[in-house]
């Protein structure tokens, strides 16, 4: 477990007028710039945004723990209950170079050839990422991979494919770091379809190389598609190219996969909207809304991936700004959500970098359906499938810790109904921007 920093540039948080964001709709030489023109109560939303900003930083303060004191806390456990089940240490990895994740590549090929040259085989100890070593560490909400670890020999029948695999990858890996080039997921399958068979092999064993070395999956030069997208109050650097998300146009800039790249962020904005859904971020960016309140829009279309996750965390850490989530009023909506604030199981390991505390539910939520009288046509009936969801997530640890999501979900569980935000659309096009999220943001309705 190493207790390297990870090290970033910090944000600079440029005042509003230096930014010259433009309120422009011009096509051609034909319209003329108009002004940026905040809401007539754009003053009494952003010094509520500003006073839940304080209060998430001086909860952030007093919640903050570091590795040794989590690794410390478990190890009592150990000894006091004598439950070997709980691991006795955490597997956080660091942001490495492609100097540094080069030279462990190597290092781990020495060994094998060691290994190889003696006619022992070879085997490599790997962490597992198994769902018995997760831990839920409350102090920081969200999940870290144990220390637990696993063996792969190759002179095991059973395990020798998937170490070959594990050494193709490190081959293919090298070869990339070596040009300095980065490749998409899909790229490294079709290197050797024989061998890999299904990418799922091959997007695995990447997390298993990643935990190996002891860096992060982006540090592998590995990235998945575009998907993610962004719009508003933010600039910034984007490998040499500046990039300003008020003029992308009204589909907004894609999200990068290379998060590396990015640096110099500055931002005038006072909080960050985390929509769900790709149609309701197209209105926002349409309408401008981030122009009427200063704020940054992102969505992820859905599940979110790993480039957004990395994103959200990179600029919230960076301009200390608050979350405030916008999704669907089901239990899919806040799964989705907890993937952005406590991390996913397949990559705990990495959950420092891609994990987003003290997101607030902003909406849609249940009690929203009878507050803003949504049609009854709009209130779906959930299926038993979303009943068990749901109830399997008031079990859960970051459910437990809100007791305002709890009674939100109790609520949905009891009344089994959901809603989707386009519901809202029944109002009129234009409701969600005009009037259900300036009402929110007036009346400081998140939990």
């Amino acid at each position: 477990m190493s207790g390297k920093k990870r090290s970033r540039k910090a944000a600079d948080p440029t005042p509003a007028a230096s930014l010259s964001v433009s309120g422009s709709r011009a096509v051609g030489k034909s319209r003329k710039r108009e002004p940026v023109k905040l809401a007539s109560d754009a003053d009494l939303v952003l010094a509520k945004c500003r006073a839940l900003k304080e209060t998430l930083l001086q909860k952030t303060d007093s919640d903050s723990l570091t590795i040794a004191d989590v690794v410390g806390s478990i190890a009592g456990l150990n000894n006091s209950d004598g439950d070997n089940a709980i691991p006795k240490d955490i597997i956080e990895v660091d942001e490495l170079s492609a100097t540094e994740v080069l030279e462990g590549i190597e290092g781990v090929a020495l060994q094998i050839t060691r290994q190889v040259l003696a006619k022992k085989g070879f085997s490599m100890e790997i962490p597992s990422r198994s769902a018995s070593n997760q831990i839920y560490v409350k102090e920081w909400d969200r999940i870290v991979l144990g220390g637990k670890r696993i063996g792969r020999n190759f002179m095991n029948v059973r395990e020798s494919r998937k170490s070959a695999i594990m050494l193709r990858v490190m081959q293919l890996l090298h070869a990339v770091l070596v040009k300095r080039i980065h490749i998409t997921k899909r790229d490294l399958f079709y290197t050797d379809v024989k061998l890999f068979v299904d990418q799922a092999e091959s997007d695995g064993v990447l997390d298993d190389v990643a935990t190996m070395i002891g860096c992060t999956r982006s540090n592998l030069h590995v990235v998945a598609s575009d998907k993610g997208l962004v719009v508003g109050r933010i600039q910034f650097e984007e490998d040499g190219d500046f990039i300003d998300c008020t003029k992308m146009g009204v589909g907004g800039k894609a999200i990068p996969p290379y998060i590396d790249k990015i640096e110099n962020i500055r931002s005038d904005a006072e909080f960050i909207l985390l929509v769900e859904k790709e149609a309701a971020y197209m209105r926002m960016a349409e309408d401008r809304f981030y122009h009427k309140y200063p704020c940054i829009v992102i969505t992820a279309k859905g599940q979110p991936d790993v480039a957004s996750r990395m994103f959200l965390s990179r600029i919230t850490n960076e301009l200390k700004i608050p979350v405030l989530g916008l999704v669907d009023s089901d239990p899919y909506g806040l799964k989705i959500l907890s993937v952005y604030m406590s991390g996913s199981k397949n990559m705990s390991y990495d959950s420092a970098s891609l994990t987003t505390p003290n997101i607030m539910w902003l909406g849609l939520r249940p009690s929203d359906l009878d507050k803003y009288d949504l049609p009854e046509q709009c209130r779906l009936d959930m299926t038993e499938n979303d009943i068990k969801t749901g109830k399997e997530l008031l079990a859960e640890d970051f459910i437990q810790k809100n007791p305002k999501w709890m009674k939100e979900l109790e609520t949905m569980v009891k009344t089994k109904k959901k809603a989707e935000i386009q519901a809202l659309s029944s109002f009129g096009f234009q409701y969600i921007t005009e009037e259900y999220l300036p009402r929110k943001l007036k009346e400081g309705d998140w939990i």
